[in-house]
């Protein structure tokens, strides 16, 4: 991680800040394979190298387009479901032709090397849709800061920033720039079946229920049901693993610290917010903590949950099949964001068969989310237009045309709303976004730039440490605490 203050941060003035506009901090050429493949970190590359794609640049679509390049994960569906977005773009700036890249991955990391490999082969994207895991790294390397533009079009962004939670807008802060506008987003909220709530004899939780709280209600949903059915299931990932049990039980696997600077924002941008002076730079993890006597706490507790048969040994990947088996009653409970409720839905489950509620507190009830926003890219083409489309997106009329149903959570607070939720639920919509609003030092995905590394080392440990006894439990955090020290160290 680089050591220096980037521009943005207190230590320059707006002058200096806006003069960078129009420069790249990074030419194509700059950006070495080695550079790019260390990116991923050493762990990750090992996993993931032999399955990238051998891209040329006849191989790549759109080279050579005078177009603006826009990546995003997904299929070609997905790609023409932003047509409409594209098209009130193009009305607006007929000048700026807009291609949407759909780039298919297995999840966020897989979509993230494939943008890398065309780095590499020199053609890459001038724009990519970036969620909170891959934030640090594209921060770090690949992408502009918005600072100078934020500068510039104050007036004109300033509705978006009074729309947005701050809390959201700082995990996309990286040592006192900020590099994205997040659009969509999800904290770690629990969803509960309500007919296995109502089979044993239970109602929706209390906002401030506990852990204990959470482990009564799974025995009692166990003993009531018969056949196949799993209290609880858990996936072993960032996002709703065992990281929202850290975050509850005030730890974390990695030292969480915040970076100074972003003055020049908060004081613009949030001049009037409440927690405006506890703000700052970016998110910082920089160290791991694996060994920390709370975090083999957590790890126990969860181990004590797949011992009684309350909860699944957590299986990798992003949980699709999740969906399917949640609207079948065959799980009780898992963690999960506003992402979920469309599936839900197109799943035939009604409004009052599921519903939300906050994560259980432990020592604190502070939650995990992600987010996700466009990143202009360092080596794009045209940076100013690049800017308009990031501007546009972020406006409310963009936002509302991107996100029509709740098949994720807008960054909106206007659009979170009984509208969006008329027709699928859950009666307790308002949870969403009452995540950030009453527990506000919920934090972020810890995602350093070396995440795939860091992601690798959790993935490879999650397993082990649950499914044996307690003390294979601290044998496997003094494990994950060698693996961590490895990761945080590569292309640091």
């Amino acid at each position: 991680m680089a050591s220096e203050q980037p521009p943005g941060s207190d230590q320059h003035s707006v002058a200096q800040t806006f003069s960078l506009k129009n420069k790249s901090l990074a030419k194509a050429g700059d950006l070495s394979r080695r550079t790019l493949l260390g990116a991923l970190g050493v762990g990750a590359v090992g996993a993931t190298l032999g399955a990238w794609p051998r891209l040329t640049g006849a191989d790549i679509p759109g080279r050579n387009s005078s177009a603006l390049n826009v990546a995003i994960l997904g299929t070609s569906a997905d790609a023409a479901a932003r047509q409409a977005l594209v098209d009130e773009f193009t009305s607006l700036h007929p000048d700026i032709p807009v291609r949407i890249q759909a780039i298919q991955g297995a999840d966020w990391r897989d979509f993230f090397s494939k943008i890398l490999t065309m780095v590499a082969a020199g053609d890459p994207p001038d724009v990519v849709y970036v969620a909170t895991e891959g934030a640090q790294l594209f921060a770090e390397k690949l992408a502009e800061p918005l600072d100078a533009y934020l500068t510039q079009d104050a007036a004109d962004v300033q509705d978006y920033f009074d729309d947005v939670h701050p809390s959201l807008i700082e995990a996309f802060m990286y040592q006192g720039s900020l590099y994205q506008l997040p659009l969509d987003w999800n904290a770690a909220n629990m969803y509960l079946n309500t007919s296995a709530l109502e089979r044993a004899g239970l109602e929706r939780p209390a906002d401030n229920w506990t852990n204990q709280d959470f482990t009564s209600m799974m025995r009692a949903m166990k003993q009531s049901t018969e056949g196949s059915f799993t209290p609880y299931y858990w996936t072993n990932r960032l996002f709703g693993g065992v990281v929202p049990w850290l975050y509850a039980n005030d730890t974390s696997f990695l030292t969480e610290t915040k970076a100074t600077g972003g003055n020049w924002f908060w004081d613009r941008f949030y001049a009037d917010d409440p927690t405006k002076n506890q703000r700052s730079g970016g998110y910082q993890w920089l160290e791991p903590n694996a060994e920390d006597p709370r975090v083999i706490e957590t790890f126990d507790y969860l181990r004590e949950l797949v011992a009684e048969g309350l909860g699944v040994r957590p299986e990798g990947g992003g949980g699709n099949a999740l969906v399917g088996l949640f609207a079948s009653s065959r799980i009780g409970a898992t963690p999960a964001g506003g992402y979920w409720v469309q599936g839900l839905h197109e799943a035939g489950m009604g409004a009052d068969e599921f519903d939300v509620q906050f994560f259980p507190s432990w020592r604190t009830q502070r939650h995990q989310f992600g987010a996700a926003g466009y990143a202009i890219m360092r080596t794009a083409k045209d940076k100013d237009a690049a800017w308009e489309w990031v501007k546009f997106c972020a406006s409310k009329p963009a936002m509302e045309l991107a996100f029509p149903t709740p098949n994720t959570t807008p960054t909106r607070r206007s659009m979170v709303n009984q509208q969006l939720y008329s027709t699928t639920g859950p009666e307790h919509w308002k949870t969403f976004y009452d995540t950030l609003d009453k527990f506000p030092t919920s934090g972020p995905i810890p995602a350093p730039p070396q995440q795939a590394a860091v992601e690798t080392a959790l993935m490879k440990n999650v397993s082990t440490a649950v499914s044996g006894s307690s003390a294979q439990v601290r044998s496997a955090m003094g494990t994950l605490q060698r693996d961590l020290e490895l990761a945080l160290r590569s292309n640091a």
